[in-house]
């Protein structure tokens, strides 16, 4: 009888190779988040990836040192960049003005019409598009509207030819709002409001002429248009509000560099001086005015006598010798008596006084009337 050989036993397994550890998945975060998302957020992923490397036996320790550095230094950089803008935003917050209140009633600008009087914070005429707030003109107020127009639509036609536009058209509002110039008081200027390309875009289309009075106290109305005056002073005060526009319509570069425009300018004024001439000529006859319009007549057609030489003017020292002689003709003594024969004002205005002074007539020498402070 034979013996069964031995239950066979299987072979040993045979030996396997260590697993690699796994790759810890924040150290690759760490990395990512510094570079691309919030470094602080990729700082803390950093240093919790080296623990858990350290405990669990992870890969990824370099990954992690790397992410923490990557994060460090990108938030150093945020740290930097968001001081330099703060310091940027506070310094322009502290450089704007304050928000501050006026006397009066809050206004929107395109609800302002002729003859309404209002203040702005700070008395700040200047300001582009102020807040304005209403008052009676009793009220002690520092502007009043000569005119409230609405511009025509369309592209905006650029600031310089806006502001152009503004100074004669405030100018002509104002001549016929308060007609008598001589009666304003010394501190009273030609301001305007126009609206700016950001605006224009907006729909902003109102233009506000301005008499502002914010440098004293002033109380009561400038008003003295057609309706407040005689025919006779209405008459003679737009032809002698239309001379001094013509005369402070001088070009602003030299004589020598625009003799044709200097030219085409004495034109104008020898036109505006021979309306002038026409009115003074016929209220000769009248008793009260014979004198005083006889004695202006005479000097008027003096000053035409030049200025007709000056659009002449071949060469620019010809110009500037037939200018003073057109200048020097007309006396400011003799368009008071006449005012003053007509019932008008009779103080000189400060922008006339230079002449009676003996000046020639050249802007340097006196401050012109449609050169006055005006805001943009």
């Amino acid at each position: 009888m034979s013996t069964p050989p031995p239950p066979s036993w299987p072979p040993p397994p045979a030996p396997q190779a260590d697993a690699e550890p796994a790759l810890n998945g924040l150290a690759l975060a760490s990395l990512l988040v510094g570079l691309v998302c919030l470094p602080p957020l990729g700082i803390v992923f950093g240093i919790v990836a080296l623990v858990q490397i350290a405990r669990k036996g992870e890969r990824g320790k370099a990954l992690a040192i790397t992410g923490l550095a990557v994060s460090l230094a990108m938030t150093a950089l945020l740290g930097l960049v968001t001081a330099r803008a703060a310091e940027g935003l506070f310094g322009r917050l502290e450089a704007a003005p304050r928000f501050e209140e006026a006397e009066g009633e809050l206004t929107a600008m395109d609800e302002m019409r002729r003859g309404d009087c209002f203040n702005v914070p700070g008395g700040d005429l200047l300001a582009e598009r102020p807040f304005i707030y209403k008052i009676a003109c009793a009220e002690p107020h520092e502007g009043e509207v000569t005119s409230s127009t609405r511009l025509a639509h369309g592209s905006f036609p650029g600031t310089s030819e806006l502001r152009r536009f503004a100074v004669d058209a405030c100018w002509k509002a104002q001549d016929a709002y308060a007609m008598d110039t001589w009666a304003l008081p010394s501190y009273a200027e030609m301001f305007y409001f126009v609206p700016s390309r950001e605006s224009w875009s907006g729909g902003d289309r109102r233009l506000l002429c301005v008499i502002g009075t914010a440098e004293q106290e002033h109380r009561g109305s400038l008003r003295k248009d057609s309706r407040m005056l005689t025919p006779e002073q209405v008459a003679f005060l737009r032809v002698m509000n239309e001379t001094d526009l013509a005369l402070g319509g001088q070009p602003e570069g030299e004589i020598d560099e625009e003799l044709p425009r200097y030219r085409e300018w004495a034109g104008a004024v020898d036109r505006s001086l021979a309306v002038e001439a026409g009115l003074l000529d016929g209220v000769r006859e009248r008793p009260e005015l014979a004198g005083p319009a006889g004695a202006q007549l005479k000097e008027v057609e003096t000053a035409r006598a030049g200025w007709q030489r000056a659009a002449r003017a071949s060469k620019p020292a010809e110009f500037q010798a037939a200018w003073d002689e057109a200048s020097a003709a007309l006396s400011v003594e003799t368009e008071k008596a006449l005012r003053g024969a007509y019932g008008l004002a009779t103080t000189v205005p400060e922008w006339l006084a230079g002449q009676s002074d003996g000046s020639d007539g050249d802007p340097e020498d006196s401050d012109d009337p449609a050169a006055g402070n005006s805001a943009s």
